[in-house]
């Protein structure tokens, strides 16, 4: 039965949100979440381009070739990714710096390629736009929560804000690949646990 567009947007709010259900996009949930900026602007900038492909690849599904889809969906997935680029440069350039080369690649993201050939080139406008639109925000919420629990017990701070008095002493592991190994696998272990009940 086919779901409605309110469906198609809701689940990736929870039911197929990308790094904790799909288990999708791990590279730049572990990479850019050691601060809660760093998550919410990779979380943006990929939305965007979930967004914008998955509306092309809707609108070209019935003149792409079968046999060079793939081709043709990088090719519209880097487009956006450079106009996300060159946005980020223009106006938000600190935190293009901090995000640096997980930026350009977006354009090998498997959330994005995996939407435009899961979803988009077999739906219509609408349900693809509803898509897109649920499975970025699920997947900037992700990478913002994961980033604030990194953050506050890393470095003690939310959003670059302190939080604790000068006495705190940060538990840097938390900021370094190993512990947002170990959130991540904590936070996925806790999203189980809730989806059981």
């Amino acid at each position: 039965m086919a779901k409605t567009v309110v469906q198609e947007f809701t689940k990736g709010l929870w039911a197929e949100i990308p790094p904790f259900r799909l288990v999708l996009g791990l590279c730049p949930t572990l990479a850019v979440t050691k601060s809660v900026d760093g998550g919410i602007g990779m979380g943006i900038a990929t939305t965007f381009v979930l967004v914008c492909s998955n509306i092309l690849v809707s609108l070209l599904r019935n003149v792409i070739p079968k046999q060079v889809r793939i081709a043709c969906f990088i090719v519209v997935i880097a487009t956006f990714v450079t106009v996300v680029e060159l946005l980020m440069q223009a106006f938000t350039y600190p935190l293009f710096l901090q995000l640096g080369i997980f930026i350009p690649l977006i354009v090998v993201n498997c959330i994005v390629l995996g939407r435009a050939e899961a979803f988009a080139f077999k739906n219509k406008l609408l349900p693809s736009l509803a898509d897109g639109l649920g499975i970025g925000i699920g997947f900037t919420l992700s990478l913002a929560a994961l980033a604030a629990l990194r953050e506050i017990l890393g470095n003690g701070t939310f959003y670059n804000i302190p939080l604790f008095g000068p006495s705190f002493q940060p538990f840097t592991f938390m900021v370094q690949a190993p512990g947002a190994f170990v959130c991540l696998g904590l936070m996925l272990a806790g999203m189980n646990m809730l989806g059981k009940k």
